[in-house]
């Protein structure tokens, strides 16, 4: 279902208030004036704490296009304004341009490493349901079920979580990290939807 090749051709390193362990290895910080939170992945990538347009990791946040950096309330095919058809530079990427240098958008890869390396549990937090994702060190990351819109309205909030990675499929298709309640996986959705985003920190 998924790969177990990561990336770790990158160091990362971090200006910031942060929390450590016995080792002095921050656990938690601020970039940007945003949360991340180390997970104790393989490749040692550190991910948010909120979705985009989110003020608490409960919150649905704003919702994108592949490729597009500002949400808008009506998503189709024909105001669909993205020439992203290879993996996201910074210009394009939501995260990298809402949020600045050091932040990006993840990739299918690093998507599976959480399906591979973490444990999966359906809660409701704060009212909302969605997936506490556990690293292999006990820290954890809330991924709302925020939905998704293919039109002008947000459906299958509560049941569905849809987040896009920086990597285009096939056939108008960009790849995501598609889950509901006992499912979660990668999987291919047209890039003029509206799914959420949730970056990765890695300067």
């Amino acid at each position: 279902m998924s790969s177990k090749s990561f990336n770790t051709s990158y160091e990362i390193y971090l200006e910031c208030e942060n929390t450590s362990d016995y080792n002095n290895k921050p656990l938690s910080g601020v970039h940007n004036n945003h949360e991340w939170i180390d997970l104790g992945l393989p490749s040692g990538l550190l991910w948010a704490t909120c979705n985009i347009g989110a003020t608490n990791p409960e919150d649905y946040g704003d919702l994108f296009a592949y490729g597009e950096t500002r949400s808008k309330s009506v998503f189709g095919n024909n105001n669909y304004y993205s020439s992203s058809y290879g993996r996201l530079s910074f210009s394009n990427d939501a995260a990298s341009v809402n949020w600045g240098g050091g932040w990006r958008m993840p990739t299918k890869i690093e998507f599976e490493e959480l399906i591979n390396n973490c444990t999966w549990k359906w809660i409701t937090q704060n009212g909302k349901k969605g997936y506490k994702v556990i690293g292999p060190n006990g820290n954890s990351i809330f991924l709302p079920a925020a939905g998704y819109c293919p039109d002008n309205d947000r459906y299958c909030t509560e049941r569905d979580g849809i987040y896009w990675s920086s990597n285009v499929g096939s056939n108008g298709h960009a790849w995501t990290l598609y889950f509901y309640s006992g499912t979660y996986k990668s999987h291919e959705y047209l890039r003029y939807w509206g799914h959420s985003i949730r970056p990765v920190c890695t300067k």
